[in-house]
């Protein structure tokens, strides 16, 4: 990715995503909102990385569900994904999307870029 996208993806954020957005709270509710009107559910997803707030394992897929109901964390997004008969939320920057419409995946992968967690766009 160039510094000239970036700098585009970042303006792209600031003005649809984080508009009026001032305090950290307000910040990880208007990604919250975001995400939710921007992603088509249910999709698959790939764990990427362990986590210990997390069940799943690199390498393991999931569907995705969901938001979940509530903000946890104004650093992190939760989604609701379906394993082993249960539902929960796990972070967002735990998966990796696979096969998703073009809104998904671009919902997504801002989120990964802002997050500092880039390296999982593609």
């Amino acid at each position: 990715m160039t510094r000239e996208t970036d700098e585009e993806r970042d303006k792209r954020i600031r003005r649809e995503i984080l508009t009026d957005a001032y305090t950290t709270s307000e910040r990880a509710i208007s990604w919250c909102y975001h995400l939710e009107r921007e992603m088509t559910f249910p999709f698959q997803a790939r764990c990427v990385e362990e986590r210990t707030i997390s069940p799943l394992r690199e390498g393991e897929e999931v569907p995705v569900v969901g938001m979940t109901d509530e903000v946890v964390s104004s650093r992190e997004m939760f989604v609701l994904v379906e394993w082993k008969d249960r539902e929960f939320g796990v972070p967002l920057s735990q998966l990796e999307v696979l096969d998703v419409d073009q809104d998904t995946r671009e919902a997504v992968d801002d989120r990964h870029y802002w997050n500092g967690d880039g390296g999982r766009l593609g």
